[in-house]
């Protein structure tokens, strides 16, 4: 292994055991500086009649473990970001021309993969890349979860993260029009022939890692090569074949703070 490589691992094992550190310590703070707080964040999550009467410590789990995963994953989302940055330049919004024909297309291609009549697949907006002719452009702004440039090849990649991958059919289709918009503009204003690739990108697998990806209501609208799931997605901000097992085994040198944190909650709240 070249200590260029050993380099990049050793800072993101870095970047990750400082990500849990500050997590654990900010969670555990913010919810003990809460504890006379009646519209702290577990506070007024408690106030369930149904999942109160199964007693207190029912109510303060449940209560808890939603603040759990939620903040937990908008940490992993800031890390993500900032282990992309040795391999990618990261942008967070696109905004640039977009014409009225290619907003139409998005829109026809969209209601055939609402209705089924056409299986997903990046060959189908290919005529999104071209651009436009007419003068019917307007400006449009998105925000992005990660819009990377690869340092080494200029490749465009859009990813739109789910920490879970849970989306209705709404979603999935507002999410995948989104990000048809951004590679649309992107080919309206970057030199051509410039590769752009989309992405449907989740930190774990739902089902297991490693094990058949089956949310459908984002199938139907994104195809199998447009989806990064858990371990492909870690791999792939890292930029190593290697990105998602130093990633995990570096949280698992730390995560034990995040249950010394829990906790220390547990006792500020419930006295035990």
């Amino acid at each position: 292994m070249s200590p260029e490589v050993l380099d990049k691992k050793q800072a993101i094992r870095s970047l990750v055991h400082t990500a849990v550190e500050s997590y654990a310590a900010g969670f555990q703070a913010r919810h003990e500086g809460e504890i006379d707080d009646p519209e702290g964040t577990l506070n007024m999550k408690i106030h369930n009649v149904f999942i109160a009467v199964l007693g207190p410590e029912i109510q303060y789990f449940t209560a808890l473990v939603r603040s759990l995963d939620s903040s937990l994953g908008n940490m992993l989302e800031k890390l993500a970001i900032n282990i992309a940055k040795f391999s990618y330049e990261v942008k967070q919004n696109v905004e640039g021309p977009l014409s009225v024909q290619q907003t139409q297309s998005i829109a026809e291609l969209l209601e055939k993969y609402k209705r089924r009549e056409l299986t997903p697949s990046s060959d189908d907006y290919q005529l999104l890349r071209t651009k436009p002719t007419d003068q019917s452009l307007v400006t449009k702004r998105h925000d992005s979860d990660y819009y990377l440039i690869d340092k080494e090849t200029g490749e465009n990649y859009l990813i739109e993260l789910k920490i879970g991958g849970d989306l209705d059919n709404k979603k999935a289709r507002s999410e995948k029009e989104a990000l048809l918009e951004q590679l649309a503009i992107l080919s309206n204003t970057l030199p051509v022939n410039s590769k752009v690739k989309i992405f449907f990108a989740t930190v774990y697998n739902r089902y297991g890692e490693d094990k058949p990806w089956k949310q459908e209501r984002v199938k139907q609208f994104f195809a199998e090569d447009e989806l990064m799931i858990g371990k492909d997605f870690w791999n792939f901000v890292c930029k190593s074949d290697d990105g998602y097992k130093i990633v995990l085994d570096a949280y698992k040198e730390k995560a034990g703070l995040i249950k010394n944190s829990l906790d220390s909650i547990k006792k500020t709240y419930l006295g035990v």
